[in-house]
């Protein structure tokens, strides 16, 4: 197992690292002004946390992608960069939520950061609601879009969804629902199933997500299949009783979550999420900038589960402070 600076980088949300076949690491994450989509690239994992970060899009002063671009993704998808990211019209909240939608963008060059950035639009679903944090996956030679949407009749904000895609920003299938917020720690200060990520292991396929309100409550969950199995039957997907990953008081690392996956130089797996070192939140959490990107090895148990331990203690000092101005 490796030991990584913790954290990775500083006040970065919703962390996803792309290892592409050029050899380079990519990174992507929400900012804390949520205004922007900006690219890292570093030819090592570490190399991330000094690495200069190219804006490749910023959001329009109006209209539906205006505010609160939250949660991006960049994925290399039939020989083309992909960015899928939430965004919405204002930061009105309605019902109770606020208004994101899902949207891509594509870039046909070789090079993400000076390539050209094209939008392609709303990745549309049959039902007009909030919805956020896609992700993609190939298997057995078909395309999967992987998001979290709220369904007006089921109670909470959002529920975890899968589909075939015709191509990177249109879906081929109807959406299926894999999970919903049920557990007691899934609706611990809101109803929450979001941010999935796939990983596949032996004969085995899994989805972690994350539940419960952006505060220490926030932790990480699982889903799993077959990986012969028919992925768009929510019947072969098993949902762990258990959270996998979650708030470590004795380190003090608060809320891990919105993760996503890669593999280091040697080629072992890595867990790559979000946590913060306080739980002293003013105001709504989602405003507290200071959900720090951490990094971490992890091993796989007899049973062939993802054994993702406990996050580690920060062990580095930190530069920006608690309350930070946006």
């Amino acid at each position: 197992m490796s030991d990584y600076p913790n954290p990775l980088i500083e006040q970065r949300a919703d962390p996803h690292i792309w290892l592409h076949n050029d050899g380079h690491y990519y990174f992507i994450a929400s900012v804390p002004e949520y205004d922007r989509l900006e690219i890292r690239r570093s030819s090592t994992l570490t190399g991330l946390s000094d690495a200069s970060a190219t804006v490749v899009w910023h959001k329009p002063d109006t209209g539906p992608m205006s505010a609160l671009i939250w949660a991006p993704e960049l994925h290399f998808i039939d020989g083309k960069w992909v960015i899928y990211y939430a965004a919405a019209p204002s930061q009105e909240i309605v019902d109770g939520l606020f208004q994101h939608r899902m949207y891509a963008l594509m870039c046909e060059d070789a090079d993400p950061q000076t390539g050209k950035w094209v939008e392609k639009g709303r990745i549309r679903t049959p039902i007009d609601s909030f919805s956020l944090d896609a992700t993609h996956f190939e298997h057995q030679g078909k395309s999967y879009y992987l998001w979290a949407q709220k369904d007006p009749a089921i109670r909470g904000n959002s529920n975890l969804y899968i589909a075939e895609m015709e191509n990177p920003w249109t879906l081929k299938s109807p959406p299926v629902m894999l999970s919903k917020p049920e557990l007691d720690w899934e609706i611990i200060g809101f109803w929450v199933n979001e941010g999935p990520a796939v990983i596949k292991h032996g004969d085995k396929i899994f989805i972690t997500y994350s539940a419960s309100a952006t505060d220490e409550n926030y932790c990480i969950g699982l889903l799993s299949a077959d990986t012969g199995s028919n992925l768009l039957d929510a019947a072969a997907w098993h949902k762990s009783p258990r959270p996998v990953f979650t708030t470590n008081m004795q380190n003090r690392q608060f809320g891990p979550g919105h993760n996503s996956f890669t593999r280091n130089e040697q080629g072992e797996d890595v867990l790559v999420y979000h946590a913060r070192n306080y739980t002293e939140i003013e105001g709504d959490p989602l405003y507290d900038p200071n959900r720090h990107t951490r990094i971490k090895t992890f091993a796989w148990d007899e049973n062939g589960l993802p054994d993702f331990g406990v996050p580690e203690p920060d062990n580095r000092p930190l530069t920006l402070q608690k309350n930070t101005a946006q």
